[in-house]
């Protein structure tokens, strides 16, 4: 194959060395043709094609040169990394021998356009240059050159790509590296802060590579780099690059890998690796990027046929002979394909534990609330997102935050939560929920926060958009509360009284249905919890809501008198029953004991009455007492409040 594509060459060289020696001298326009033409729709160039007879003639030679310029640009401009293993066959199937120039100029462009696809271009121009040496080594010559006149010239932005595109050919192994360490001492020959700039950028995309095949040259490199950062007289902005390729360095150019793996297509042992040195002179070739009449135009294409036999006819055998095979098994094997799709199917199934869906689940919630006007608006919008199951919580918890982090408490966000609390019972659930939350964390909470929360609830409750037995979560007693919770609850009710009223307030927490729930609240167990309920209402001016409390605690000691009378009543009942029974003995064996029963009888009342009297004193010494102990508890509070006072 390569005596052929010497041979092809071969006929081509005379012809190219007259175009270079004239070169200087101006070549004849009439030789050279137009570079470019009229456009012509495909259509037509494909009709004008085969109206022509003579195939060999200039002008069918223009035709196809037209033809395989703008398939070869084609190709070259929708490459990338996904498609690029189908992109070859296609542009082998076109003539690289005869386009060469049209291919190097082609990748020239659009690298320059697209410097982010570098990559891939070079990547392109690996594979071409195992099949095709010539046009690899054509390339390589032509971007030197456009390098060194960059540099010439103080063209920044031409020698980055230049320099970029050598890279990347240098990781592909289509240049030797010996060009990237001649590179590199050109540009810190005599740092300035464009050329270290370059430099950077150059070691930063084939550092790896060169820590492999070279690591001596690129040690001197970075002794340079450190030579020129301890010189300090370069720009702060380029220290602090040369800094950054240092640290890259250290991470042994983590994210900075010399071939990416789609794109590593080329075996290193079919690779031709060209050899060209910065201060050789180079011939770029430009007549080849025009068009000239071939004398021996068919017997050429002919070559390339066979040639394109050669390297794609295998290819497509193998894929005729598949096709046939699979064609005769494709009864045979439905039913295991079928059965192997659905295995596939149930292995690719991704469990996503970033929480990226979450994240911008969230992300769409917080942006919908933030930029309603109204909130029959964002109600509005919010049920128009699809949630999955169990992803209804998400919208209850923004709902809260974005409520929580505004300075001031907004009325939109309770209407907002009211008309979803009514929309959909979930939502009154997970509402629910998040009261239970909030308040078991509300020690977490700033002032402004909690009070924002407060009020929203504050603002569901009032409107019978959350149930009322939320408040059964709530336990009001000394030892239970914080004074985060109680500034939490003392906002809650004093926006409930704004809201509904002192007196229909009572009237709902007075409600006999709903007494087990506020039990927590207005506790009864202990008279110690019951003054502290009492007291603490008091105090956020909400007394009004604790008369029952009161009443209760007034009645309090005639109630355990009462409960404590009760066994005594019963011990008493015991006594008349044997009483009456023994009476009733004695009335039937004799007279003279009916005589004297009733001073007995008297007397045993006496007794009775004397035991009672004994016992509601003995209670009423035991409650004094305890009230005693009570006062003194509180003076001893007091005063130790005041000593606290006086020693601040």
């Amino acid at each position: 194959m390569r005596r052929v594509v010497a041979g092809l060459l071969k006929s081509r060289n005379p012809r190219r060395e007259m175009a270079v020696q004239e070169g200087n001298g101006g070549a004849d326009a009439s030789m050279l043709g137009k570079t470019g033409g009229v456009y012509i729709p495909p259509f037509r160039l494909a009709r004008m094609m085969k109206e022509v007879e003579d195939k060999s003639s200039t002008e069918y030679q223009r035709l196809t040169w037209d033809a395989l310029r703008k398939s070869i640009n084609g190709l070259v401009n929708k490459v990338n990394a996904a498609n690029i293993k189908n992109i070859i066959p296609e542009l082998f199937s076109e003539n690289l021998i005869r386009g060469r120039g049209l291919f190097c100029r082609s990748c020239m462009k659009s690298q320059m356009a697209s410097s982010r696809f570098t990559d891939v271009f070079a990547a392109l121009v690996a594979v071409v240059n195992t099949k095709f040496p010539e046009v690899g080594d054509l390339l390589l010559r032509r971007i030197v050159l456009q390098l060194k006149r960059a540099f010439k010239r103080n063209d920044k932005p031409q020698l980055l790509a230049a320099v970029k595109f050598i890279a990347h050919l240098v990781n592909q192994q289509v240049a030797h590296e010996i060009i990237a360490l001649e590179l590199l001492a050109v540009l810190l020959e005599n740092p300035t802060d464009d050329s270290v700039e370059v430099a950077v950028g150059f070691v930063t995309e084939c550092g790896s590579m060169l820590q492999d095949v070279s690591p001596k040259g690129l040690d001197g490199a970075f002794e340079r780099f450190r030579g020129i950062l301890h010189e300090g007289e370069i720009d702060k902005r380029v220290q602090f690059l040369i800094e950054g390729l240092f640290a890259t360095r250290k991470a042994k150019f983590q994210g900075y890998p010399a071939v990416r793996p789609e794109l590593d297509l080329v075996d290193q042992e079919d690779q031709l690796t060209h050899e060209i040195s910065l201060s050789e002179d180079i011939v770029a070739e430009i007549t080849l990027d025009v068009f000239k009449p071939d004398p021996n135009f068919l017997e050429n294409e002919k070559r390339y046929e066979e040639l394109k036999k050669s390297i794609l006819g295998e290819e497509s055998e193998d894929e005729d002979g598949s096709d046939a095979a699979s064609g005769d098994e494709e009864d045979d094997d439905d039913g295991d394909e079928s059965e192997e799709e659905d295995e596939d199917e149930e292995q690719m199934r991704i469990n996503d534990q970033t929480e990226t869906n979450l994240i911008n689940l969230r992300r769409t919630i917080y942006l919908t609330i933030m930029s309603s006007v109204d909130f029959e608006e964002a109600g509005h919008k919010l049920l128009k997102i699809k949630l999955e199951p169990g992803q209804e919580m998400e919208l209850c918890i923004m709902l809260l935050e974005c409520c929580s982090q505004e300075r001031t408490y907004l009325r939109y966000y309770g209407l907002l939560g009211q008309r979803f609390c009514m929309i959909n019972k979930v939502h009154q659930e997970n509402f629910e929920k998040s009261f239970v939350q909030q308040y078991s964390m509300i020690h977490r909470l700033e002032t402004n926060k909690l009070r924002n929360v407060a009020k929203f609830f504050a603002h569901l409750l009032g409107t019978d958009a959350l149930p009322w037995h939320v408040l059964a979560y709530i336990r009001l007693t000394e030892e239970d509360t914080t004074s985060s919770s109680r500034i939490f609850i003392k906002i809650l009710f004093q926006e409930l009284s704004e809201h509904l009223g002192i007196r229909t307030l009572n009237e709902r927490l007075t409600d006999p249905i709903m007494r087990d729930s506020f039990d927590s609240i207005f506790p009864k167990d202990n008279p110690k919890n019951t003054r502290f309920a009492i007291n603490f209402f008091t105090s956020i001016g909400l007394g009004g809501i604790t008369e029952n409390l009161r009443e209760y605690l007034k009645n309090m000691p005639r109630m355990i008198m009462e409960q404590q009378e009760q066994p005594v009543e019963s011990e008493s009942g015991s006594d008349d029953e044997s009483e009456s029974s023994g009476s009733s003995d004695s009335d039937s064996s004799s007279s003279e004991s009916e005589s004297d029963s009733p001073s007995s009888d008297e007397d045993e009342r006496r007794k009775k009455r004397h035991r009672s009297s004994e016992k509601d004193e003995s209670h009423r010494k035991r409650y004094r007492s305890s009230e005693k102990d009570d006062r003194h508890r509180k003076r001893q509070r007091s005063s130790e409040r005041d000593e606290r006072h006086r020693r601040r």
